[in-house]
């Protein structure tokens, strides 16, 4: 039985060199985004998914930290914020019930002080939250606009080339722009 499986284990890898698959196209990945105008879709489509993912998709895999520093930043902010907030509230929810042992009693004794410190909180609060919307929504942007800078024709037949020329004669600078295009 041992001598049976040894045997066509053998056949098998002698036969597996003879036996061809189909030839393997080897494509470029980027000329393929490139040629696919479903492209900026896909990454704006990708990044609203998972932010990070669409910059991963086009091939700016180096952006994904940025994002999620900014998101982050922003989550924290407001994560920050929302303690504070409840603090103060909590404060001056006890000092209205007649309690006098909260952390602020020393530093603010004043109940409309807490009022004024929650309020502070809070309008931080709220504007953390619009700068997470923000950086997903410019998350999103900047995936579409990647990859559709990525399909944008930039080759040699387009030249566009400003000059400043000294005229030594009359000592002034000409300006000049000089436009190339090649069809």
């Amino acid at each position: 039985m041992e001598l049976n499986k040894i045997i066509l284990l053998v056949v098998i890898m002698i036969f597996n060199n003879f036996c061809f698959g189909q030839e393997e196209v080897k494509r470029n990945r980027k000329l393929d985004l490139i040629n696919d105008p479903l492209t900026p879709s896909k990454a704006a489509f990708y990044s609203a998914v998972m932010p990070g993912l669409g910059q991963i998709y086009t091939g700016n895999a180096w952006k994904v930290p940025l994002v999620y520093a900014a998101i982050g930043t922003a989550v924290y902010s407001y994560s920050y914020n929302n303690k504070e907030m409840n603090k103060y509230r909590d404060a001056y929810k006890r000092r209205i019930s007649g309690y006098l042992d909260d952390e602020y009693i020393d530093l603010i004794p004043q109940d409309e002080k807490l009022l004024v410190g929650m309020d502070f909180h809070k309008k931080y609060r709220d504007m953390s939250f619009i700068f997470i919307i923000g950086t997903y929504m410019l998350n999103i942007l900047e995936a579409n606009v990647s990859a559709h800078l990525m399909q944008f024709n930039v080759s040699d037949e387009l030249s566009f080339k400003p000059n400043i020329d000294f005229e030594p004669i009359t000592e002034s600078a000409n300006i000049g722009v000089k436009i190339k295009i090649n069809l």
